[in-house]
């Protein structure tokens, strides 16, 4: 159950109402609280609603964020000014004030194809020269490289711990192995290794100010189609509980 704000239900799928989410992760880690966090959109609503374990892990979360446009859309129909808060931007705004702390702020990236996270590493080390880095793992690990990974990190114990593995596989992920870091701050960030190792690049602003951002992933990354029919889906049933 969440910590912090009002909790608020998306297709019965709790999002969590908060003043400044930088501000709320930055808290948590001065206090080494630590945490899960989930950045929740339509299409991970819609897979909530099929798969129990990963409804049960977004509702343990310690902060689920309104990361999609349709999330906001849903809460914005029954009164609920919400403002975006997508997962990348709250995961870098967080890396830059983190490195402003008195205290040391270690990061750690796991996730996305070889070379990706490393190079996503140290772009933002350039952008941000006051990061502790902590290490970075890519995602295609054998089962002896996975064991070892849980032992780096289990030695390390990374303040800050980014997972791009997309979603859902991030969610259980984080889920299974967070007891290997419990004052960590882990947060899911689906792609975001990509646009900063610029694999990728983000939705122009005016796409995101249209909340079409998932049409411009859908143009890089067609073959995400069927994936994206959880949209439609979503705003069927967001309508229809008007």
């Amino acid at each position: 159950m969440s910590e912090v704000g009002e909790r608020l239900s998306v297709l019965g799928v709790p999002v969590d109402l908060v003043e400044d989410y930088t501000q709320c992760l930055i808290s948590r880690l001065q206090e080494s609280q630590g945490g899960h966090v989930v950045t929740l959109n339509a299409e991970m609503t819609m897979q909530a609603e099929t798969n129990p374990e990963l409804a049960r892990i977004v509702e343990n979360a310690e902060l689920v964020v309104p990361d999609g446009a349709g999330v906001v859309l849903y809460l914005r129909l029954r009164g609920r000014k919400v403002k975006r808060c997508p997962g990348i931007e709250l995961a870098e705004r967080t890396i830059e004030r983190s490195s402003t702390l008195a205290t040391s702020q270690s990061i750690f990236l796991y996730g996305g194809q070889p070379g990706v996270a490393q190079t996503a590493a140290r772009n933002l080390q350039q952008r941000y020269p006051d990061i502790a880095s902590a290490g970075v793992q890519h995602g295609y690990l054998s089962p002896d490289e996975a064991l070892e990974l849980q032992n780096t990190l289990k030695e390390l114990q990374p303040s800050l711990i980014l997972v791009g593995l997309g979603v859902p596989r991030q969610e259980f992920w984080i889920a299974e192995h967070r007891h290997l870091c419990p004052n960590s701050l882990w947060i899911g960030v689906g792609g975001s290794f990509d646009i900063w190792a610029g694999v990728k690049t983000r939705a122009p602003a005016w796409l995101g100010n249209l909340h079409l951002e998932w049409a411009y992933r859908l143009y890089q990354e067609p073959w995400r189609w069927r994936r994206m029919l959880a949209l439609p889906k979503f705003a069927l049933k967001a309508l229809a509980q008007q």
